[in-house]
């Protein structure tokens, strides 16, 4: 955890409201860090229905293992998440350590290890022991308090800058109904079905499948859609929680995520993603600029994301625009090997709104002063029009800098 803020840190962190039948509490549980919290406990109200996604690298952690496995069951009553220590690469040890926190964590809570839900992040390789959350858990159930969303995420930092949380409220039949979200993550993102560590809670009544059915959708165009560096880590996992507790007030259940009665809050649920992702991005390891990357003119939206995941995980572009220089050359470069349709003499690029280059070269109107001045901006739009079709997309990065080098040099010291 840097002790300085990313300057692309949001002005302002929204109020996090209280949703029925989620609790919280953080520790220090001596982890890996010291003097800070690194131990988050989320109970639920029995009845809580549990979603989630998860990386699909070959080597995941134990946790993620773990909740594969008992998201079957689409209930949970808690979520023990650790910063520190991803539980990573630790074969049988692993294992028995996500083991062993589940028992610790479903005493303390009064429940089935079934229903225990785990995430772990920091260094990949070295054992956990989870012996250090006995104790710990149990007193953090007697404490848990429906609140403190701004505490838990400080709890799952590892190189992040500043704790990620977003919220939203909207109309569910004749209830309002909350979605809070966290989220951490600045580093080893190139997400795939998820972002490193990232939690959703509600009080809509809505079923596992349907909750499963919309967190699937929601990620690919917010969470997918972020990327720092390209690598997908072990451990990526996104986990949404609904206790339903809104029922009492007039919202309907939902069985089926097609049911038009959640087309509001499917908006704001996918709000909250977004806003989670674009944080991420926000807070890449040593990042001065947010970058967003759009394609289009693509033969196909699934070729416009290809194409845009090139450019913005291109180190040459990248460490351009944290160079401040608006390289179009490199940009080109990233466009053709992406290995999807382009043709060279249609394209044209812009950055920051000003054309640089055009069907295949320089725009016969480019001035260097005033592009040069441009890419000064905290916040920089790359634009590429490939003129061969109507796919379109986004995604979101940002610059390559010294600091990400330093950060990544020394991670294990």
């Amino acid at each position: 955890m840097s002790s300085s803020v990313s300057p692309l840190a949001p002005k302002s962190v929204p109020d996090m409201p209280v949703i029925a039948g989620i609790r919280l509490a953080t520790a220090e549980a001596g982890i890996r860090y010291k003097n800070r919290t690194d131990v988050l406990l989320a109970v639920m109200d029995k009845g809580t229905a549990v979603a989630g996604v998860f990386t699909r690298s070959k080597c995941p952690s134990a946790p993620v293992e773990w909740c594969r496995a008992k998201l079957k069951g689409g209930k949970a009553r808690a979520l023990v998440v650790n910063s520190g220590n991803a539980n990573a690469f630790t074969g049988k040890t692993g294992r028995a350590s996500t083991a062993l926190t589940a028992k610790i964590a479903a005493k303390a809570v009064g429940c089935s290890e079934s229903e225990i839900f785990l995430a772990s992040t920091g260094v990949i390789g070295e054992p956990l022991d989870a012996t250090k959350f006995d104790g710990v858990l149990g007193r953090l159930a007697e404490i848990a308090e429906p609140g403190d969303y701004l505490a838990a995420a400080k709890a799952i930092m590892t190189t992040d800058t500043f704790p990620k949380v977003a919220t939203a409220t909207v109309k569910l039949g004749k209830a309002k109904v909350t979605i809070n979200g966290m989220a951490k993550g600045a580093g080893m993102i190139a997400p795939d079905m998820a972002t490193m560590l990232s939690f959703i809670f509600t009080d809509a009544p809505i079923a596992p499948a349907a909750l499963q059915a919309l967190l699937r959708s929601g990620v690919e165009d917010t969470f997918n859609a972020v990327t720092i560096d390209g690598d997908t880590s072990t451990s990526d996992t996104l986990l949404a929680f609904a206790t339903g507790a809104a029922a009492e007030h007039g919202a309907p259940k939902i069985s089926r995520a097609s049911d038009p009665r959640l087309k509001a809050f499917v908006k704001a649920f996918n709000q909250v993603l977004a806003n989670l992702a674009e944080q991420v991005a926000r807070d890449g390891e040593g990042a001065r600029k947010l970058v967003e990357i759009t394609v289009e003119g693509a033969k196909t939206k699934a070729s416009a994301r290809k194409i845009a995941m090139s450019i913005a995980n291109s180190p040459l572009v990248k460490t351009a625009i944290a160079g401040e220089d608006a390289n179009w050359g490199r940009v080109v470069m990233a466009v053709g090997k992406a290995g999807e349709p382009a043709d060279r003499d249609k394209l044209s690029i812009s950055f920051n709104g000003i054309r640089v280059a055009k069907r295949g070269a320089r725009d016969p109107d480019y001035d260097e002063a005033q592009v040069s001045e441009a890419m000064k901006a905290p916040e920089i739009a790359i634009l590429v029009s490939l003129g061969l079709g109507k796919g379109r997309d986004r995604v979101m990065t940002c610059d390559l800098t010294k600091e990400y080098v330093a950060i990544n040099g020394d991670y294990r010291s």
